[in-house]
């Protein structure tokens, strides 16, 4: 019998084409898992909570949220890079995890950029440039004088080496050509704390730290660190502002394993966009700082692909190792 290979494989190509959709036409069918890299009562495991309330209503499935921290993100960032990428373990990441680490650790479990699917850019936490009360300063340029006529007087502070806080104050130094004395701490807490008790002066940490301490008078804000004017602060200039080209922006992610079927991405970011988009979550966010975004999977991994190779560069010019 005669019959042509063309008219025979042409429904298995047919049947090929469609099968990841088909395959996901049914998702979800079990529980959805968010890892949080991350300990619970932060700002990245409120946002996830949110997330799991509303998209296990949309959804018709849990979806669960699971804390897996330590090791700056990395442990339960690596859990969500193993998994199979069928949608049923996300991640809720930050900014430091995935554009950072890979240039400060040595021994990296994963590729913050090859080894995840980017599915939604979630956040932007408002990053604050504040100094202590002490400072006979008004604004970024007074504060760019006086420090250049005190080299290494004045002292800022930080979460540790690598910390956003540590790459702000960093990236500041590099612009401006002034040098200042680096006080690393063990978390963001006792960073904060020593800068309003003025032992240091200057510290670059989330408003969800700092504004409470600002609305009271014990430290004074300056600038934030993205490259436009928060709406939660409009009044608030940008460090840009005074030095052009300056930004350092944190935010939050949604990722899921590399190789994501990019229909079910789609899915997943539409559902999540849906959550963002609701005016109890703008404000619950914004009460902490927090503005909530409304990205495309392609958009948010032009950001990855961007800040990964900008701050990588910036720690490895600034020879940040950590264990």
């Amino acid at each position: 019998m005669i019959f042509s290979v063309r008219k025979f494989l042409a429904p298995l190509a047919l049947a090929a084409s469609v099968l990841p959709a088909a395959a996901h036409a049914g998702w979800p069918e079990k529980p959805v898992t968010i890892i949080v890299p991350w300990a619970a009562g932060g700002s990245t495991d409120i946002l996830a909570r949110l997330l799991s309330e509303h998209m296990t209503q949309s959804l018709g499935q849990p979806v669960v949220v699971e804390n897996r921290s330590g090791a700056s993100g990395n442990i339960g960032s690596a859990q969500v890079a193993r998994a199979e990428p069928d949608g049923y373990t996300l991640l809720v990441g930050s900014m430091s995890t995935h554009t950072m680490n890979q240039a400060m650790y040595s021994n990296m479990p994963f590729d913050g950029v090859k080894d995840f699917t980017p599915i939604a850019e979630l956040a932007l936490v408002t990053n604050t440039m504040v100094i202590n009360p002490s400072l006979p300063v008004k604004n970024v340029a007074e504060f760019i004088e006086y420090a250049k006529a005190r080299p290494e007087k004045i002292a800022y502070a930080s979460a540790g080496a690598g910390s956003t806080n540590h790459l702000s104050a960093a990236l500041f130094e590099k612009a401006t050509g002034i040098r200042m004395l680096h006080v690393p701490y063990r978390g963001g807490a006792p960073a904060v704390m020593d800068t309003v008790a003025d032992r240091t002066q200057l510290l670059f940490s989330a408003g969800t730290q700092t504004l409470p301490h600002v609305q009271v008078g014990k430290l004074k804000l300056l600038a934030v660190t993205e490259s436009r004017r928060s709406p939660l602060l409009p009044d608030v200039p940008t460090v840009a502002e005074t030095l052009p080209g300056y930004e350092l922006a944190v935010w939050y992610g949604a990722f899921g394993p590399a190789g994501m079927d990019p229909a079910l991405v789609q899915r997943l970011n539409k559902e999540i966009n849906q959550v963002l988009a609701k005016p109890e979550v703008i404000k619950k966010m914004g009460d902490m700082g927090v503005e909530v975004m409304q990205t495309t999977p392609a958009q948010f991994a032009d950001t990855l692909a961007r800040d990964a190779d900008k701050y990588g560069k910036l720690v490895r010019d600034l020879g940040i190792t950590l264990q």
